[in-house]
C-alpha cells in the first residue's frame, strides 16, 4: 500500500537482497513472477528506486549534481531540475551542502544523498538494502527518523531489508521474518500503530514487546517456529 514500510528481517546471506533486486528488475526470479501494482517486472524502471548499503554517489559530481543526475538523463530542463532537487535536499537536510562533493561528507550524509537521488525520481516503490548498516548507532537512529519523515511526506511504498530487530520494529508497518537460505517467509508480524515514533519509543514496553515477539520467532527451536 502507498506509504507503507515493509521490512524483510532475516539472517545474513538468506537472500533478502535478492528479493529486492528481483523487485527492482536487476535479477530475474528463479521461479514465478514479480508484480508491482499488478504489472509484470521485466526490467528496471523509474517506478522503482533502490538505495544500497554501499555509498554510490559519483565522486566527481556535487551533491546537487548527484541528486539531479537521473533527472538530467530524462532530459528535464535545468530550472525544473533545480526546483525538484531544492525540495528533496531540504527534506533530507542537505540544502546547505548542495555544492559540496561526496569526499567532504560523513557516512550518514552520503546516504542522505543516495536517498535524495532515489526520491527525486518520484518512484512508486523505494527499495532499501540495509542502507544504514555501516553507520554508527547515533547516526543510524537519525537516518531511521529521517526515513520516517520523508516516507510520510512522499507517501512512497518502502521495502526495507535488515537483520536488526530494533530497526525493523522502529520502521515497519509490516515485518516478514525470513528463514535461512534459501529464504522463505516464516512469519508475518503487523507492527502496532505507535502514536509517536521517536527515540523514547525504543524503551517503551509496547516496543519491547514486539522486539521480544520477533526474537522468540527467530530463535524458536526447529519445528516450533512454523
Amino acid at each position: 500500500d502507498s506509504g507503507e514500510i515493509v521490512v524483510f528481517l532475516g539472517p545474513s546471506g538468506c537472500g533478502k537482497s535478492t528479493i529486492l533486486k528481483a523487485v527492482a528488475g536487476l535479477l530475474p526470479p528463479t521461479a514465478g513472477e514479480v508484480l508491482v501494482d499488478g504489472k509484470l517486472v521485466e526490467d528496471v524502471g523509474r517506478d522503482r528506486g533502490m538505495v544500497f548499503q554501499a555509498y554510490t554517489s559519483f565522486g566527481w559530481l556535487t551533491v546537487r549534481e548527484n541528486v539531479e543526475y537521473g533527472l538530467k538523463l530524462q532530459g528535464i530542463a535545468k530550472t525544473e531540475r533545480r526546483k525538484v532537487s531544492d525540495k528533496i535536499l531540504q527534506q533530507v537536510g542537505l540544502a546547505e551542502f548542495a555544492n559540496r562533493y561526496p569526499k567532504d561528507l560523513s557516512g550518514g550524509m552520503k546516504q542522505r544523498v543516495a536517498i535524495a537521488r532515489t526520491l527525486v525520481n518520484n518512484p512508486r516503490v523505494v527499495l532499501m538494502d540495509e542502507p544504514f548498516g555501516a553507520l554508527d548507532p547515533q547516526t543510524r537512529w537519525g537516518m531511521q527518523s529521517l526515513l520516517l519523515e520523508v516516507s510520510r511526506a512522499e507517501n512512497n511504498t518502502i521495502l526495507f531489508v535488515t537483520h536488526d530487530v530494533s530497526e525493523a520494529v522502529y520502521l515497519a508497518d509490516t515485518i516478514y521474518v525470513l528463514s535461512s537460505r534459501p529464504a522463505r517467509i516464516l512469519h508475518q508480524v503487523d507492527v502496532p500503530a505507535f502514536p509517536v515514533r521517536d527515540i523514547a519509543l525504543k524503551s517503551a514496553s509496547e516496543f519491547r514487546a514486539v522486539e521480544k515477539k520477533l526474537l522468540d520467532l527467530i530463535y524458536a527451536p526447529p519445528g516450533k517456529s512454523e
